[in-house]
């Protein structure tokens, strides 16, 4: 993949003349493809390249924007794809993997070194297709997790047993339905930020995660950020931010 600083490299020792440069700086925020602009640009500006919400996309989109991605970036990460988006996306990308639990398709690793440590945290085996999105985003995007699960507070004594592991990490994610009550719990035992993530588990009083979500945005406990309910994405997004702001780096 060619960046900016290439460009920039190849104008400075000749190779590239600044007419070509700027023909490039021209067309390289985002690509037009009549039903989407692909943001080429984004790793540039914040570090991340662009994500690919699957889910409900038409098989004919979903097809050309994995492949301008993936030629783009020699990467492509995408969330809450199916298996039949899956077996689609296969015919022209072998390489394509898949996760029945995160429901997550990717291809090769944005960042495949893995530093630092995320801890994430998850109450119960029903939350782990969110917990695991959240896993995978940050280990796409650089970071070392470590995964600590079926730790909800009904059996505490499970989550006090793991609290030497989740006290190394540079950032926890909480993820919970129900009451939602191990974001709070978490918060009171650590000295790193916590990121609760509110599930839609739980029976008809939870009302589809926002009982966890209610809970968790409450909390007594400090240090606790809250992002939508089932977003494990955008939970292992945070995390990986937090994680390189502690191991002193900026973007990758």
């Amino acid at each position: 993949m060619i960046n900016a600083k290439d460009i920039l490299e190849q104008v400075k020792n000749g190779e590239t003349s600044v007419e070509e440069a700027l023909a490039y700086f021209s067309t390289a925020p985002y690509h037009e493809m009549g039903y989407a602009k692909l943001d080429t640009h984004r790793k540039i500006r914040s570090g991340f390249p662009e994500v690919i919400f699957c889910q409900g996309k038409s098989d004919k989109h979903l097809i050309s924007i994995y492949e301008k991605l993936y030629a783009e970036d020699g990467c492509v990460f995408g969330t809450r794809a199916s298996k039949e988006q899956y077996e689609l996306i296969r015919k022209s990308i072998p390489e394509i993997e898949y996760d029945e639990v995160s429901r997550i398709l990717k291809a090769g690793e944005a960042i495949p070194e893995k530093t630092g440590c995320v801890a994430v945290c998850c109450a119960g085996t029903a939350d782990l297709p969110v917990a695991e999105e959240a896993s995978r985003t940050a280990e796409y995007f650089g970071c070392k997790v470590e995964r600590v699960y079926d730790i909800g507070v009904s059996g505490l004594h499970r989550l006090l047993d793991s609290m030497p592991i989740i006290r190394e990490a540079n950032c926890v994610v909480a993820v919970a339905g129900m009451e939602g009550a191990l974001a709070s719990v978490l918060g009171g035992m650590v000295s790193r930020p916590v990121i609760g993530v509110p599930t839609s588990v739980g029976y008809g009083a939870s009302f589809g995660g926002v009982s966890a979500l209610l809970t968790m945005i409450n909390s007594c406990a400090n240090g606790i950020a809250v992002v939508n309910i089932d977003n494990g994405f955008g939970a292992g997004y945070m995390a990986t931010q937090i994680n390189r702001l502690a191991k002193g780096g900026g973007h990758e």
